[in-house]
């Protein structure tokens, strides 16, 4: 299949529809890669990759008083990193349930990654197996800390993540013409005591109809994920405007600068429907020296 120019987000059929709404609960906007602290960024549509939300910075001034059972759950370390005890603080915001797009790679509409060996990593920046690119970019590494709303907002320790994206051109591999052969930006993690997976990869570009993303699809554990089984979540993780315009106006990203400007997160046929602002990462960092993002996703 071959990707020519807009990537219109098509639905997956009934069955899997009605498979996926399933205990999906609720996400905050969070910043921590592998735990660490870091500033929080802008959180509203068009705000600075330095400021924080409103949201963000009440959640920040209460973390301390994040629930005793999710603070006292075995699943939590000893000593929870402020990243995940702010996240707990902010847990209770349901996450919208999207469209894994029509390039999910995960055996729904064509080829299936998942069933490949070598797919649970870390860093996605490069293809594996027979696959021999890699996506040249601005370096991005982004966290998801995962929640389990219906327990207190404790970290679901052993779920797993499987995610994708575009390369710097809006192209996908695995699909599009030329990167039939070739699986990079895509890869699974297991979540960590903190509930939380982090991926090494670059920042996205931006084709005509979409506003840059990142998709993901959560799973209960890692052997449900590579075997392709039940979805717990699926979603969308939407970048800043800040950050996206730092980001257009290197060498590399030509024709995401021409298509970024076109579509606004209002105007998006996935975040439209609030603007994005329950899957806006925050993110900091600059195009010189890469960004870290982190989004919050409670189930």
């Amino acid at each position: 299949m071959t990707n020519n120019l807009p990537h219109p987000d098509h639905d997956r059929g009934l069955e899997f529809d009605l498979s996926t709404l399933m205990s999906r609960r609720s996400l905050g906007i969070f910043l921590g890669a592998g735990g660490t602290a870091a500033a929080l960024a802008a959180c509203t549509p068009g705000g600075s990759s330095t400021s924080a939300s409103p949201s963000a910075s009440a959640a920040a001034a209460t973390a301390s008083s994040a629930s005793p059972t999710a603070s006292g759950s075995a699943a939590a370390t000893a000593s929870p990193s402020p990243a995940l005890t702010r996240a707990i603080a902010e847990c209770g915001v349901e996450i919208p349930q999207e469209t894994a797009g029509p390039y999910p790679g995960d055996g729904s509409n064509g080829p299936n990654v998942l069933e490949a060996s070598g797919v649970v990593r870390k860093d996605i920046t490069s293809s594996f197996g027979t696959g021999t690119a890699k996506a040249p970019g601005v370096p991005l590494t982004f966290t998801l800390t995962l929640l389990d709303n219906a327990n207190g907002c404790v970290p679901l320790t052993g779920a797993a993540v499987y995610a994708w994206h575009c390369d710097s051109n809006g192209k996908y591999s695995m699909y599009d013409t030329g990167l039939e052969n070739e699986n990079f930006l895509r890869g699974v993690q297991e979540a960590d005591a903190n509930g939380q997976v982090t991926f090494k990869s670059i920042f996205p570009g931006a084709y005509m109809g979409r506003w840059p993303h990142i998709h993901f699809e959560v799973f209960e554990s890692m052997s449900n994920a590579t075997a392709a089984g039940q979805v717990l979540a699926v979603s969308q993780m939407a970048l800043t405007k800040a950050a996206c315009e730092d980001v257009y106006a290197t060498a590399g990203y030509g024709s995401s600068a021409q298509n970024f400007p076109r579509t606004t997160l209002q105007s998006d046929n996935v975040f439209g429907d609030d603007g994005g602002i329950y899957q806006l990462a925050a993110m900091t960092g600059s195009a010189a020296a890469g960004y870290t993002a982190g989004l919050n996703v409670t189930i």
